[in-house]
């Protein structure tokens, strides 16, 4: 196969292989580590740090010390990129401090006040990237070619310590898997500072010699690594976690990680990534919304890694078991690590092979977004692989942004239900139109596009191939999923205003001019032969067919339709099913001829919902889609009495919470507004925790608030719940999501007070559910 400058684009050009972390220095030094027969290989390199700037007289007073590209007496070397873009001069020497101090002492004489960093000049006069993104840029290399997930030596800690607050707490003991898949604990030989100080040291003893490429941790900087670098730096002990040689962890701004000096930063490891299992699994539920929360032990134990016998420990009384049993404590620590290591293998797939080709280190692209995260990195290196200038962040003319298609057309149960399924229609027709943005002189992003879904085909056309459960299978599954992210968010990228560089509303709204009118036609289509439309947005259309159909039937319905559209939109033949129950759009449940329960949207499935109330959801709408309207009411009857008995643990009437105000924020006003959430910390003892930090909580009787531990939420003894408040989250909050499917009495009867019934209520047996028909226009300016 002939190479083109467009794979240049989208994976870089450099083959060589195993590259497992890279760390560059601003003065031209690179260290690259390589897996290489299982080995690690160190290659120590030179490259030319660089800018891209939007004016070069910054520089002129540097003389004849400034040079064109080539010329090798000059210190500095430029070139200007051709195009239109206003970042047309990248320049280069050989240390980047020296680089960046030229031109603000330019900037500074011609602006007559001092600058004292680039981005005093404005956002868009310089583009700076750190210094290994540089490396990588320039050389066209990315991480992992050749190499599969397993092949990684990664390495799992867990910290115990006697308390969340790093000033006064300490670290007592440190689980620690290692790549071989051996699980140990490292434990103070005394509770005081030098046992403590002796137990770091010998962790970084273990991962220097473990020499893992891969550190991992649900949380990891969220807590441990904070906790960790705070207690070394009290201690005095040298935290040597990289592979450089020298003490300390480099840091970098991010959107979730530790406060530091007014600001919130992730730890850097020299020669090692440090990767943290939430991100994945944030991903994952943004994805799916079927998480109960985002604990390791509460998504463990859903995604099936928790093992039968996992011990589990209230997590404020972990110290106090590990001084009388520290043998359980042990092992609550191993399974942690344990579950970490499964978890990363199942939701870290896509990151590891999307590192395969966006330059920068793996650990950034695990916690970064599809946008500004992959595809603006992507269309930096392909503009500078091609001599193009690079154009500025612009605010958008005030044009809106028009919004997706989007039609319910009935609500209700229906039955014999099928999807048509619009395989990623905006990017299809960003490729079948060649709509991209109009500052985009090169057309990169509708070239990256046309290349992610061919990967994206083949790697799905592989992964079928391939025996279910084997590695290879796992892996091209992976880069399918990777490969579908990508593409899904170039529309975003589109229409995300001045947050991206080739941002382009006009562009985004043409696209979803063609959509519209694109699933116009199918539903048009789809009802002319006869199917009666339920729901339909840009993943699909749900409709209900005759009685008298067979699959044969449906799927040339699909297909027929399938063939008016243009080329590369494909409709396919997804799925049949039972029954439907059609609520809102985007939020319905689906019942499979198996028998299998699919609920989808905030309205059924919810990580914030109390989880008696999904409980409840699950079966009413079970027995709702066969027919069996006394089964409803049973249901309903049943989490009543759960909730009236006391029966139901203060987890099931719970509810998962994010917390947006600091301790202080909120002690301020505390005399105003009272929530629920942070009383339940105070009532707690609970003094201080983190912006961003997600609890689970319940209202008590008398209206107070009160906290869940995740790690012994099934055995947690208490029954103080306020429960008339919960029967009415019952009725109001989740039977009230029922209502579609009946006629107002009907549903006044089925859920009716069991302490009040009406005299002359009718049979449930006699009530069927409805599906009523929503005044919805499917021509093509809708």
């Amino acid at each position: 196969m002939v190479r083109t400058i467009e794979d240049d684009w989208l994976e870089g050009w450099d083959p060589t292989p195993a590259i497992v972390s890279v760390w560059a220095e601003p003065d031209g030094r690179a260290q690259v580590w390589r897996r290489v027969d299982g080995r690690l290989v160190r290659d120590d390199v030179r490259f030319r740090p660089w800018l891209v700037l939007d004016r070069l007289d910054d520089l002129e007073p540097l003389g004849p010390r400034l040079g064109r590209e080539g010329d090798h007496r000059a210190e500095v070397t430029y070139r200007e990129l051709a195009g239109p873009g206003a970042l047309r001069y990248l320049v280069r020497a050989a240390d980047l401090g020296a680089l960046t101090s030229a031109v603000l002492r330019g900037a500074s004489r011609r602006l007559g006040r001092t600058v004292s960093h680039l981005r005093d000049l404005g956002e868009d006069a310089a583009l700076a990237l750190p210094p290994d993104e540089q490396y990588l840029v320039a050389s066209g290399r990315t991480y992992f070619r050749d190499l599969g997930f397993d092949q990684l030596a990664r390495l799992q800690l867990d910290l115990e310590t006697t308390g969340l607050d790093a000033a006064r707490d300490r670290i007592f003991l440190i689980a620690v898997r290692t790549p071989d898949g051996a699980t140990r604990t490292l434990e103070a030989e005394a509770d005081d500072d030098a046992g403590e100080a002796a137990l770091i040291a010998r962790l970084v003893a273990t991962i220097a010699d473990a020499d893992p490429d891969v550190i991992e941790n649900h949380n990891l900087h969220g807590f441990d690594l904070p906790f960790l670098v705070e207690r070394a730096r009290r201690l005095g002990v040298p935290l040597t976690l990289g592979r450089t040689g020298g003490p300390g962890l480099r840091t970098r701004g991010a959107q979730r990680g530790a406060a530091l000096g007014g600001r919130t930063v992730r730890y850097l490891a020299p020669g090692r990534e440090l990767i943290d299992t939430m991100d994945a699994t944030l991903r994952h539920d943004f994805a799916t919304r079927e998480l109960p929360g985002h604990g390791l032990k509460a998504v463990a134990r859903h995604l099936g890694l928790a093992a039968d016998d996992r011990e589990l420990i209230r997590g404020d009384a972990i110290y106090a078991t590990y001084l009388r049993d520290p043998a359980r404590v042990r092992r609550y620590a191993a399974a942690d690590v344990e579950e970490v290591a499964g978890l990363a293998r199942l939701l870290g797939g896509a990151a590891f092979a999307l590192a395969r080709l966006v330059p920068r280190r793996y650990e950034r692209v695990a916690d970064a977004g599809a946008a500004t995260g992959v595809i603006d990195p992507l269309l930096v290196r392909a503009y500078l692989r091609s001599g193009a200038a690079l154009p500025t962040h612009a605010a958008g003319d005030g044009t809106p942004h028009s919004g997706a298609a989007l039609h319910l057309f009935a609500t209700g149960v229906a039955h014999r239900v099928i999807k048509a399924d619009v395989a990623s229609l905006y990017p299809s027709l960003m490729r079948q139109h060649r709509i991209g943005p109009a500052r985009d002189h090169l057309g990169a992003l509708l070239a990256l596009v046309d290349r992610l879904v061919d990967r994206r085909l083949d790697a799905k056309d592989r992964g079928k191939a391939a025996p279910p459960g084997s590695r290879a299978r796992a892996e091209h599954e992976a880069m399918s999923a990777a490969m579908k992210l990508v593409i899904n968010s170039a529309y975003g990228y589109l229409a995300a205003g001045g947050l991206t560089r080739f941002a382009d509303v006009h562009a985004a709204n043409q696209v979803t001019r063609h959509g519209r009118a694109t699933l116009a036609l199918i539903c048009r289509e789809l009802a002319a032969r006869g199917v009666r439309l339920l729901e339909a947005d840009t993943d699909g259309v749900y409709g209900a067919v005759p009685a008298h159909w067979a699959e044969a039937d449906e799927r040339r319905a699909v297909a027929e339709v399938a063939a008016l559209l243009p080329p590369r939109v494909r409709l396919e033949f997804e799925g049949r099913y039972a029954a439907m129950l059609s609520h809102e759009p985007k939020n319905y449940a689906l019942l499979g001829d198996d028998g299998a329960l699919t609920l989808r949207g905030v309205a059924f499935r919810s990580s914030r919902a109390e989880p008696f109330g999904e409980a409840f959801l699950r079966a009413a709408i079970a027995r709702l889609l066969v027919g069996d309207v006394p089964g409803v009411r049973a249901a309903y009857l049943a989490s009543v009495d759960a909730v009236r008995g006391l029966r139901a643990p203060p987890f099931d009437v719970s509810s998962l919470v994010r917390l947006s105000r600091s301790p202080d924020d909120y002690q301020a006003g505390r005399g105003e507004r009272r929530e629920l959430a942070y009383e339940a910390l105070l009532a707690a003892g609970r003094t201080t925790w983190r912006v961003g930090e997600r609890i689970r909580c319940y209202r008590t009787r008398g209206g107070g608030g009160a906290l869940v531990d995740l790690d012994r939420a099934a055995l947690d003894p208490r029954r103080d719940y306020d429960v008339e408040h919960y029967l009415r989250v019952l009725r109001d909050t989740f039977a009230a999501r029922l209502t579609r499917a009946f006629a107002p009495a009907d549903f006044a009867a089925v859920f009716a007070d069991p302490d009040q019934l009406e005299l002359f209520a009718r049979p449930l047996a006699a009530i069927a559910p409805v599906l009523t028909d929503v005044a919805t226009a499917i021509d093509a300016g809708a």
